[in-house]
């Protein structure tokens, strides 16, 4: 009967043993698992913050790619304006060179035209002379 109850006592606490094993061992599963959740959660806010800083470098970038582009587009802009401004510059010089070339292309009809008439006021005047010559010539004779 001693025998029996130390057989007893010893699968008891045998039992005991590997109870409080098992339980030690599912606490170290549990511990584990709660660790594996902890570290993919950590991982995953990790990844979050790393897709959120990767997000705000592509704003940022295409904040500066919108700003160069209205840059670019603000430099043609002025570029065509200064053309166009250059080019009614252009414009105006050329009519004022036309004017002024139509100005002298007058004068000169104008002082050709004044020759002509002079010429021509120089002829009669000539001829007139001629004329009252011949008379006075005429004159003389006659009276001779």
């Amino acid at each position: 009967m001693y025998v029996c109850m130390y057989v007893c006592m010893y699968v008891c606490r045998e039992t005991e043993r590997q109870r409080d094993r098992e339980t030690e061992r599912q606490r170290d599963r549990e511990t584990e698992r709660q660790r594996d959740r902890e570290t993919e959660r950590q991982r995953d806010r990790e990844t979050e913050r790393q897709r959120d800083r990767q997000r705000q470098r592509d704003r940022e970038t295409e904040r500066q790619r919108d700003r160069e582009t209205e840059r670019q587009r603000d430099r043609e802009t002025e570029r065509q304006r200064d053309r166009g401004t250059e080019g009614q510059r252009d414009r105006e010089t050329e009519r004022q060179r036309d004017r002024e070339t139509e100005r002298q292309r007058d004068r000169g009809t104008e002082r050709q035209r004044d020759r002509g008439t002079e010429a021509q006021r120089d002829r009669e005047t000539e001829r007139q002379r001629d004329r009252a010559t011949e008379r006075q010539r005429d004159r003389e004779t006659e009276s001779i």
